[in-house]
């Protein structure tokens, strides 16, 4: 458990998120430990061997919505972080958040598409998409933010990606373009990584999450349009603001009759989608999105929603 006794939950946080949940219990899971997880890189080495690799000093317990992912801990006294193993500098796993995996899982791109990860940095679902795609095919892996370019090309550089172009565009410059499969894993308030990152709770106001809920449907809707018909778009962020999540799906729904929300079924716990939120009624079609508090799987919040484009 975190020392909570210079933890402060403002009022208005507080207000809002007990008519969203249980807030005793969120609470209670949002000041516990995060634990640390792993992504096998296949491009590089085989679940099998990695395991073995690790079997000495690391115990593997896996994630049950990624064959790939592992919760790693650590058997002996002595420890080192495992980001400085020997293996993570080659490359043969990732470093990354267990509900992180699962927006490319619901994505499921196959090797030949042409994917865009329209929000890439710093890589973890970039480098995940290409050894799904077995390094074949393209995936455009952009950011509109130039300080997050370097930690995005050295990660695709140390996994192998050879599928994967990173570029530093805004979304409008890809008009011309259309994609079989897009990520828009958006930017957001994150008051699903309060576990992670405390400071997300000093900066947390209303007006924040209005900011960003305007820019996340300039976001969608910039990739809706450049999505083949017929292809697949997956929205996600690790935020729990239904302005932010629900609120901007069900305004894409609104805007665009050709969208639409599918269902999908995942080896996780789940909670139901928000269906209205102050004073908003939300499209009906948002209770196919998934949305995770941290007390459903000990992990950090999350949210996906995993969108179709068909002809208008």
């Amino acid at each position: 458990m975190i020392d909570t006794s210079q933890i402060t939950f403002k009022e208005k946080f507080i207000e809002r998120y007990s008519q969203l949940t249980n807030f005793e219990e969120f609470k209670a899971a949002s000041l516990q430990f995060l634990r640390r997880s792993i992504r096998v890189n296949t491009l590089k080495i085989g679940v099998e061997e990695i395991k073995q690799r690790l079997a000495e000093k690391w115990k593997l317990t896996p994630i049950p919505w990624c064959d790939e992912g592992f919760y790693i801990d650590h058997v002996r006294e002595e420890r080192r972080d495992i980001g400085n193993l020997l293996e993570h500098t080659l490359g043969y796993f990732y470093v990354q958040e267990a509900v992180s995996m699962i927006p490319p899982l619901v994505l499921d791109p196959q090797p030949g598409d042409l994917v865009l990860d329209l929000c890439a940095a710093p890589g973890s679902k970039t480098t995940q998409m290409a050894a799904m795609m077995e390094n074949q095919g393209i995936i455009v892996a952009n950011d509109y933010q130039v300080d997050r370019l370097k930690p995005l090309v050295m990660n695709v550089q140390r996994c192998g990606a050879l599928n994967v172009v990173t570029t530093f565009m805004s979304g409008q410059q890809f008009k011309d373009m259309e994609f079989d499969k897009i990520l828009v894993d958006a930017p957001c308030s994150g008051t699903g990584t309060i576990r992670k990152s405390l400071k997300t709770l000093l900066i947390w106001n209303p007006n924040m999450v209005k900011r960003l809920a305007h820019t996340q449907k300039q976001l969608i809707s910039t990739a809706f349009k450049m999505l083949k018909p017929g292809g697949t778009m997956v929205y996600s962020t690790c935020t729990l603001e239904p302005e932010e999540d629900e609120g901007v799906v069900s305004w894409l729904l609104e805007q665009y009759p050709e969208s639409s929300v599918e269902p999908f079924d995942l080896n996780i716990n789940r909670s139901k989608a928000i269906i209205s939120f102050g004073g908003q009624q939300y499209h009906d079609s948002v209770k196919h999105c998934l949305r995770i508090w941290p007390q459903d799987n000990d992990n950090e919040g999350f949210f996906v929603a995993k969108i179709r484009k068909g002809t208008a």
